[in-house]
């Protein structure tokens, strides 16, 4: 099938090699640049997808487009170089290494793929240092080692696309007032920046897996970069029993994806889906990392949310769900990583074990947590299970309530046919 009689075959080729392959060439580049020139590494990899866009679709795609990929992004790089006269020992490097343009991106250069993995490696915790924000750590791991627009990171975060541009444009200025570079650090500097790639990658995941807001119950991409992510921190020289245990709990709740939304993009609640749609190629995924994260002497938060997670993979049913170890599992968690979301997740699972009495107990608690003021599970949980106990016009003035907070679309209408349930009227969907 040639890429010229179907453009639209080129251009999601192309979608798929810059998301896999992005970060990649740009951390290379900045290895060769330096991390001051990370700009310059950015606009090249970016000049090279416009031009694969723009020819790929009338002259074909070519026998290596990962490789053409890099060449080409290698020598508008140096073009820049040489238009501004940067550093020659800097030209001159590349200059030496022109002949491995034709080879990179192969999947027959291993020495070559194992760099790349490495620089990707060094890019993710360079992203990930500290010193910078937690928000500015998530935007710039996104735009340099994900592939990500700004207008895309804007959309995942419910932000102003200006806002992230100068987001990042602060973040790259700190980096380089602070001199953070592409060396790996060692010892207890290593463990706290790994930390902070971890902490990143879970946030990513999270805002991935609950849209906030719009027509989408979640974005997958974002999913799906956070586990890769998350595979390259765990399977690599730096990798730690944690970054497994994480590894293991982003797996298998990417598993559940499929399942949750119908064919029409309406909700589906975890005790309704059919788990026969889970993907077994990620549960299997998680199995195994979580295997590999009981290597290690130290419990932390992930292991036991991977715990809880293996659980509801393993069961066939809802009904089959081993609810009481579960709860163990919780009061554990509330020990080592406590919250509210926790706390809250905790109840419905209180529920579970000792009845609707003991969870709106628990539910009722945390009315006053200032960080569930706007989160409308919360009320909802609350409503659905007054409904069970025949309260409904209690439980729809908590549905109209939960309807007040920000949430999804899907999420939303389902909201809206849990209080029209309540009201015995029609659900009507605005």
């Amino acid at each position: 099938m040639s890429a010229a009689s179907h453009p639209q075959l080129s251009n999601e080729l192309v979608d798929h090699l810059f998301r896999n392959r992005a970060g990649q060439m740009v951390a290379y580049l900045t290895r060769v640049l330096g991390a001051e020139h990370l700009d310059i590494a950015e606009e090249a990899v970016q000049e090279a997808l416009l031009k694969a866009l723009q020819t790929w679709p009338y002259n074909g795609v070519p026998d290596n487009p990962a490789g053409w990929l890099f060449r080409v992004a290698r020598n508008a790089a140096l073009d820049v170089l040489r238009h501004r006269k940067l550093v020659s020992q800097k030209t001159a490097e590349f200059v030496a290494t022109a002949e491995m343009g034709s080879s990179a991106g192969s999947s027959g250069d291993s020495d070559f793929e194992e760099k790349l993995r490495d620089d990707e490696l060094r890019m993710v915790l360079m992203c990930c240092h500290p010193v910078l924000s937690q928000d500015a750590r998530v935007a710039l791991s996104l735009k340099t080692v994900g592939g990500f627009s700004a207008r895309e990171i804007a959309k995942a975060f419910l932000s102003e696309e200006t806002a992230i541009a100068q987001r990042l444009v602060r973040a790259k200025r700190q980096m380089r007032e602070e001199g953070i570079g592409l060396e790996l650090p060692s010892g207890k500097e290593l463990a706290q920046r790994l930390d902070s790639a971890l902490e990143v990658v879970y946030l990513m995941f999270n805002e991935g897996y609950a849209a906030q807001s719009g027509p989408e119950l979640f974005r997958k991409d974002l999913c799906d970069e956070a586990l890769r992510l998350a595979q390259l921190l765990a399977d690599s020289s730096v990798g730690t029993p944690q970054a497994h245990a994480l590894v293991a709990l982003l797996a298998f709740q990417a598993a559940r994806l499929p399942a949750r939304v119908d064919s029409q993009g309406e909700m589906v609640l975890l005790e309704e889906q059919d788990r026969g749609l889970w993907d077994q190629a990620l549960l299997a995924l998680g199995f195994r990392h979580f295997g590999l994260s009981a290597e290690g002497e130290e419990i932390s938060p992930y292991h036991l949310q991977a715990a809880i997670a293996a659980i509801h993979a393993s069961a066939s049913s809802e009904a089959d769900t081993d609810w009481e170890h579960m709860l163990q599992l919780y009061d554990e968690l509330m020990e080592v990583g406590p919250s509210p979301v926790v706390a809250l997740n905790r109840a419905v699972v209180v529920v579970k074990v000792k009845g609707i009495a003991d969870g709106l107990a628990e539910l009722r608690s945390l009315a006053e947590e200032k960080s569930l003021r706007n989160y409308y599970l919360l009320p909802a949980a609350e409503a659905s299970l007054l409904l069970q106990m025949g309260e409904r016009d209690e439980a729809a003035r908590l549905f109209r309530e939960a309807l007040k907070r920000p949430c999804s679309e899907p999420e939303k209408r389902l909201l809206v046919r849990r209080w029209a349930e309540c009201e015995a009227i029609a659900p009507c969907f605005y």
